[in-house]
């Protein structure tokens, strides 16, 4: 290939661009470290360049499109990059940004002679592509040159033998950009307008997570005028989630945009006056706990996470807040000293007409300062000094009294209120058992994760939005989330603009999160929601997908099955070793894995006690052998050889898994268990094991 026409002419593009970048670099002046406000602004804007510049010298650009205007002679040569590069006395750029409204022709584009278009600021632009390049260059060398469509050629499959290609590589322990392989039905979604809320039904591997990260690039480059990186938040399921795609947005040229958790926000709005629960050690309605437990949570409307996360509640919730904000005032005057009074319907006018506007405990505080402004000029009427003390010391102690009749304003104690009316209340239907269990945590200042978007809901209620709203949340893994959750989040915009992704079919979480889509309709308006349905999975091999396959119609979502990219490797394994055998079989099957290139290697448990004692029996087979056991509230994924229940695998990929207990006790014929051993299996790239035992499960006996 190197000696083809085409790598010569890259190689010497390449080549050309690497000079063009140096010489950019070398005329960038020295930081500034003085006091002057204008030179540090452009000092600023001088690192920014240098950056970018510096990402650039790895791999400049991944595409070349060679697209003739209407009106011009000869086609442009456009090369596109994950950032833009001018060049001195050329009227385009020198490279092309992957967001900008030109490069969609390199996404949207499959082929063919007939005219194609694109949207520009100053309009439709039409013409016709001569030529799709796919480049692959890493760390400043040219490796692959593929020409995906060349106007009046064969034309046959190109663009496919470069996906594989990119897709045949080994994973590490980050989640990588996709800019050079985004395809067209992800080019739609990525470059969708702003003000819509954006749900995205996706199958296992097809890259539903990197296409929401791409979003939020384009999005800051198509609207920077008019939102903020540091006004966006992307709510993944865990910390180790986190970790993992952390990668994504700063190699995509994005900062500040925040990454957490909706527990850790939410943790982190209410100031520490409340602490989560530990799964393990409460009745926390979780799936850890229950994992814990050898129990599997109910996932029908009495559940707690279904009850407290639907919208009726929240509805319920607002109620009882403007209940409980209708009885704050104590009933009556108050009197400073003997004879000295303040009407009832004086403070009824300050609390309920002239602060009614202000949140409940901005209206607490703003009324007890107004009664001490009223006492202070009260006193000063008094031309007595030795009286004026006498009574000041009378009133401010009347005060002080009529402060503590006032009842607290915050969300613990509201929260707590409300649950205990809740008892006689018809509205909210709670059942006894899910009443007494909220009472008896919040009682002791804690919170299952079920009760902290009712808690932020009171928080916000009661103390005011601070700061700026979001200009663009995305929620992923958002099967696992509750319709009161994301309204929640949709409260703290100026107008909805969501990018929500999951899949049902690994709804793991039933008992508190989605099940149908649907259940979100009544949070955003009609007009500005967007489902989209992504079945084409990228990750797996075609015998991964097609064994996964089949227990897609065992979830009980009616979804379809994943439809694989054209990527084969070798057959899925059905193992049963030897009683006795199982950490022999694995270490045997680390060590050929290994052998064959596979960098990341997991061993997948039914529960966090299945783990452990798997690294414990293989520990003692092979001290030397590293392995990394995941388990709960881990913060870090360090790839390689990993040991993780089935629960903590979801969003991950690796080179190789082996499902490990696939037996009749661990995985029942039932819609939970099947999403559990369904997100368990489309963790495999390229080889997928399943250890079965004797007895093993319904759901892969047949295989």
């Amino acid at each position: 290939m190197e000696n083809s026409p085409a790598y010569r002419e890259e190689a010497g593009r390449l080549e050309e661009t690497q000079e063009e970048i140096d010489r950019q670099l070398n005329g960038i002046d020295g930081r500034y470290y003085g006091d002057d406000f204008l030179e540090q602004i452009l000092d600023a804007r001088r690192l920014e360049l240098r950056d970018r510049l510096e990402r650039l010298q790895q791999e400049p650009y991944f595409g070349r499109l060679d697209f003739r205007e209407d009106g011009s002679a000869e086609p442009a040569k456009l090369y596109i990059g994950k950032r833009g590069m001018e060049h001195e006395g050329s009227e385009q750029p020198y490279i092309i940004d992957w967001r900008a409204p030109v490069a969609s022709l390199f996404y949207a584009f499959s082929g063919g002679e007939q005219p194609v278009s694109y949207e520009a600021p100053e309009g439709e632009i039409h013409g016709e592509v001569h030529r799709k390049r796919n480049l692959s260059i890493r760390a400043q060398q040219l490796q692959r040159v593929v020409d995906s469509y060349e106007r009046g050629g064969d034309n046959l499959g190109l663009s496919d033998e470069f996906l594989l290609y990119r897709l045949g590589e080994r994973k590490d322990n980050k989640l990588r950009d996709i800019v050079s392989t985004i395809q067209s039905e992800q080019d739609q979604i990525i470059r969708a307008e702003r003000n819509l809320a954006m749900i995205i039904q996706g199958a296992a591997g097809s890259g539903k997570t990197t296409v929401a990260l791409h979003r939020l690039a384009f999005l800051l480059y198509r609207y920077q005028s008019q939102i903020r990186a540091e006004r966006m938040v992307v709510f993944a399921p865990n910390a180790m989630f986190l970790d993992y795609i952390s990668g994504v947005l700063p190699e995509l040229g994005v900062g500040d945009v925040r990454q957490t958790t909706f527990a850790d926000w939410a943790l982190e709005l209410l100031g520490g006056d409340v602490k989560l629960v530990d799964p393990a050690g409460s009745q926390s309605e979780t799936a850890e706990w229950f994992a814990l437990a050898g129990k599997r949570p109910p996932t029908d409307d009495s559940a707690p996470g279904r009850f407290k996360g639907s919208l009726a509640f929240k509805a319920w919730l607002q109620e009882q807040l403007q209940a409980y904000e209708a009885g704050f005032l104590p009933e009556g005057d108050w009197e400073a000293w003997d004879g000295k009074i303040l009407r009832y319907r004086e403070i009824a006018n300050w609390f309920n007409v002239e602060y009614r506007y202000d949140p409940l405990a901005q209206r607490r505080e703003r009324l007890l300062a107004r009664m001490n402004r009223w006492l202070e000029m009260a006193l000063n009427e008094v031309a007595d000094p030795k009286r004026r003390k006498a009574l000041a010391t009378t009133a401010r102690a009347r005060h002080r009294a009529y402060a503590k009749k006032l009842p607290n304003a915050d969300a613990l104690t509201v929260y707590r209120w409300m649950m205990e009316q809740a008892e006689a209340s018809q509205t909210a239907a709670m059942p006894e058992q899910i009443r007494q269990a909220t009472l008896k945590r919040l009682k002791k200042k804690s919170a299952a994760p079920e009760d902290l978007p009712p808690l932020a809901l009171l928080h916000i209620s009661l103390y005011g939005w601070r700061g700026p709203r979001f200009d663009h949340i995305v929620i992923d893994e958002a099967q696992d989330v509750s319709p009161f959750q994301i309204s929640l989040l949709n409260d703290c915009m100026a107008e909805s603009s969501f990018t929500i992704l999951g899949d049902l079919a690994q709804g793991i979480h039933a008992y508190r999160g989605l099940q149908h889509w649907d259940e979100l309709k009544d949070v955003f308006p009609q007009e500005r929601q967007s489902y989209h349905e992504l079945r084409l999975s990228y990750r797996s091999t075609m015998e991964i997908i097609a064994f996964a396959n089949r227990f897609i119609a065992r979830t009980g979502t009616g979804l379809r099955e994943a439809e694989p990219v054209f990527r084969s490797g070798e057959p899925v394994r059905l193992e049963v070793p030897e009683e006795g055998k199982e950490a022999d079989w694995l270490l045997d099957y680390i060590r050929k894995s290994q052998e064959a290139g596979m960098e990341s290697i997991a061993l997948i448990g039914r529960t966090p006690q299945d783990c452990e004692g798997l690294y414990e029996r293989l520990q003692a087979l092979d001290a030397e052998l590293s392995l990394h056991l995941i388990s709960e509230g881990q913060r870090k994924y360090a790839g390689g050889i990993t040991i993780l229940p089935a629960h903590l695998a979801k969003g991950l990929e690796f080179d190789a898994v082996v499902v490990c207990g696939v037996d009749s006790k661990r995985y029942t014929d039932t819609p939970e268990d099947a999403k559990l051993l369904y997100v368990a299996c489309t963790r495999a790239l390229h080889r997928l094991a399943l250890l079965c035992g004797k007895d093993a499960s319904p759901l892969v006996a047949e295989a």
